[in-house]
C-alpha cells in the first residue's frame, strides 16, 4: 500500500536501511526449508534480552561462527569452540547462549529425525498446519506471546531447547511467517499484494 506516495510499513521497521530490508523481504514470510530455520532459531535466541538490529547487525557474524546455520556442524562444536566463539567480537559473546546454540543444534536435529523435518514440527502446532494471517491495526495490538507460542516454547523446554521462552518463540513465528503480523495498512500484509 501507498499513502502519499510513500510505501506503508510496521511501525517498527523505522528508517534503518537493513531493518527496512529484513521487514521488506523477510520478516512474516513463510520459511518451508529446515537451514534457514535454524538460522532464525539461533539469531532469535541470541536475541533474548536485546534488539532485533543488534543481531541483524551481526548476523554475518553468526553465519561465520555457526558454519553457515548448519545445524549438524554446529551439533559437533566442542568447549574448545565455545572458548574461541567467546573472544569472537562478531557475534554476542556470552558464554550461555553459544553453548545453548550447540545444545539447540543437538535438539533440532533430534526433532527433525523424529519429524522429517523441524519445519513440519512446527506446522504442527499451527491450525490446519497454515500460517496464522492476523490483522492488527497498530503494533499496541500485537502480543508479546500467545497461548500457541506458550504450547510450542513449552514442549520445546521439554525437548532440551534453552533461551527459547515463549516471548522468543513468538517472535520466531513471526519472522518465520507461521504468524503473519504485518500491520493491515503494510504493503507486505497479504490482503495488500
Amino acid at each position: 500500500m501507498k499513502e502519499n506516495n510513500r510505501i506503508q510499513r510496521c511501525d517498527w521497521s523505522g528508517s534503518d536501511p537493513l531493518y527496512i530490508d529484513y521487514h521488506d523481504n523477510e520478516w512474516g514470510k513463510e520459511v518451508n526449508d529446515d537451514k534457514t530455520m535454524f538460522e532464525f532459531l539461533v539469531l532469535e535466541s541470541a536475541q533474548a534480552g536485546l534488539s532485533w538490529i543488534t543481531i541483524l547487525r551481526k548476523r554475518e557474524g553468526y553465519r561465520k561462527a555457526f558454519a553457515d546455520f548448519d545445524a549438524e556442524k554446529v551439533s559437533l562444536f566442542t568447549d574448545r569452540d565455545v572458548e574461541r566463539l567467546i573472544q569472537n567480537p562478531d557475534i554476542i559473546r556470552n558464554r550461555l547462549k553459544i553453548a545453548a546454540t550447540i545444545s539447540n543444534a543437538k535438539c533440532f536435529l533430534d526433532v527433525r529425525k523424529e519429524f522429517g523435518s523441524f519445519c513440519v514440527y512446527l506446522k504442527s502446532f499451527l491450525p490446519e498446519r497454515k500460517p496464522i494471517i492476523n490483522h492488527w491495526k497498530t503494533l499496541r495490538e500485537v502480543p508479546a506471546s500467545t497461548p500457541l507460542s506458550d504450547a510450542i516454547s513449552k514442549d520445546m523446554k521439554k525437548r532440551g531447547f534453552k533461551f527459547f521462552g515463549t516471548t522468543i518463540c513468538y517472535a520466531h513465528l513471526q519472522a518465520v511467517g507461521y504468524v503473519n503480523d504485518h500491520l493491515i495498512n503494510c504493503h507486505c500484509h497479504p490482503n495488500n499484494k
